[in-house]
């Protein structure tokens, strides 16, 4: 058993760890081949499936990250992650996924920042940063992948899941990774729609409802 992360990308992030924590597998995956401007070619889209598959292990508990809405190169993002996880389920995976929010929360990364009383949201490489610091303080863990850290968090997610669900106190873990690992165990119930209230009629009381409407719709036709 090995606890997986996969960050799909044309440099797809793959991390293995053991079933005790540690680092087994930790590399960036890129298919090989014909290039093409701006995405990723059907050669390399082939390579870097079966490069997937050919590290993944019928028992391996995997995350996935989810495409993030809104994101560029929709085609490209649409067709990776489509066979990644197909290549998955031919491994006879079922894995959780995960939105990018998701995965950054469990280091406690926010996507904000607090400066001079003011909030500001982190983008890019400054966000990278923010992440990797996380990672390090939180598992003393480092990689010059960017996309390799991203599944390194989703292979520790993997474990923290695994471990709660067989006996592990939940309140071991901090608070906000607390929330990440309790909706994958017990996702809540969507809310029920609240009913409509019943329109009120215009009818004075007590007066007997016709037995037939005399009013004719404008597409009605008279018979007489």
């Amino acid at each position: 058993m090995r606890f997986i992360g996969v960050d799909p990308a044309t440099t797809t992030g793959f991390v293995a760890l053991d079933e005790d924590g540690n680092v087994l597998v930790e590399e960036d995956l890129r298919g090989t081949g014909k290039t093409v401007p701006g995405g990723i070619s059907e050669e390399q889209l082939a390579n870097l499936a079966h490069s997937l598959y050919n590290r993944l292990q019928p028992d391996d508990i995997a995350v996935m990250e989810n495409a993030a809405p809104g994101t560029q190169r929709g085609i490209t993002t649409g067709m990776i992650h489509g066979l990644l996880r197909y290549m998955l389920h031919r491994r006879k995976i079922n894995p959780v996924f995960l939105m990018p929010n998701t995965v950054k929360k469990y280091v406690g990364v926010t996507g904000w920042i607090i400066e001079a009383g003011n909030k500001r949201r982190l983008e890019g490489s400054e966000k990278k940063a923010h992440v990797a610091a996380a990672v390090l303080s939180h598992f003393g863990y480092s990689h010059k992948s960017d996309n390799v850290t991203d599944a390194y968090i989703m292979a520790k997610i993997a474990e923290a899941v695994y471990r709660v669900r067989n006996g592990q106190e939940l309140n071991s873990y901090k608070p906000y990774q607390q929330e990440v690992i309790q909706a994958i165990i017990s996702p809540s119930a969507k809310p029920s729609k609240k009913k409509k209230p019943k329109s009120q009629t215009n009818k004075r009381p007590g007066k007997p409802a016709a037995a037939g409407s005399h009013t004719h719709l404008k597409e009605q036709q008279f018979l007489f």
